[in-house]
């Protein structure tokens, strides 16, 4: 029988709601709608904390006193511009584009709520990201297949086709390039006096087949 408080995340994104379930928690969804316009001149790690905790705070009305919620916005940036969704067909292309060949920072906001006593938890999780030399016509292919249109930055980087990242060359956090950085969460739910049901680091890494060189160093920061 499960004795913890029921997490409750703030997201209809199935990306976040795999990663999550690799903690072996229970959980529901409780989609959070909010104005994510970015205000003037916001910083990249401001901006996505900031709504990662509107996120929590928006469906705080529809929870239970013994949920815990979970929220999240992720961002790509580069030359310190911040890419969101692509807005059509064409804005997908010329961020593909953009990207080809480059490394850029994608973050990560995470925000705990505590619905009992209305503690917030949050943090920022900011990975490089390197960038293959995916050719025009491999751009062409993947846009005609609606992936990148609901992705920040229109990429997915777990996409088994399109592999748009040097995963290789990468040092940080895959899984916050996906949209919930699994170890640095936990590491908030603990504070939140929610302790993990599974191995979900490695899950994680045997879920995308990746060996992250961070995990160890994330967990034992607590």
């Amino acid at each position: 029988m499960e004795t913890q408080p029921i997490l409750l995340l703030a997201s209809s994104s199935p990306r976040r709601r795999q990663l999550l379930a690799l903690g072996g928690w229970m959980f529901g969804i409780e989609v959070a709608n909010i104005d994510e316009t970015r205000r003037p001149a916001e910083d990249p790690a401001v901006y996505v904390r900031r709504l990662a905790e509107e996120k929590a705070r928006a469906v705080l009305p529809r929870a239970h006193p013994d949920h815990v919620i979970i929220g999240a916005d992720t961002s790509v940036v580069i030359d310190s511009d911040v890419l969101g969704k692509p807005a059509s067909v064409e804005e997908a292309y010329q961020m593909l584009v953009r990207l080809r060949s480059r490394t850029h920072q994608v973050f990560t906001g995470i925000a705990v709520l505590r619905v009992s006593d209305a503690r917030l938890w949050s943090e920022v999780v900011i990975t490089d990201v390197p960038m293959r030399a995916y050719s025009d016509a491999e751009i062409d292919h993947y846009i005609q297949t609606g992936d990148p249109m609901d992705k920040a930055g229109a990429y997915g980087i777990q996409n088994p086709y399109f592999q748009p990242v040097a995963t290789g060359e990468m040092a940080g956090c895959y899984a916050s390039v996906m949209g919930l950085p699994l170890c640095s969460l936990t590491v908030l739910l603990r504070q939140a006096g929610i302790t993990p049901r599974a191995d979900g680091p490695r899950n994680c890494q045997a879920t995308i087949n990746y060996q992250c060189p961070v995990f160890q160093s994330i967990l034992s920061a607590e």
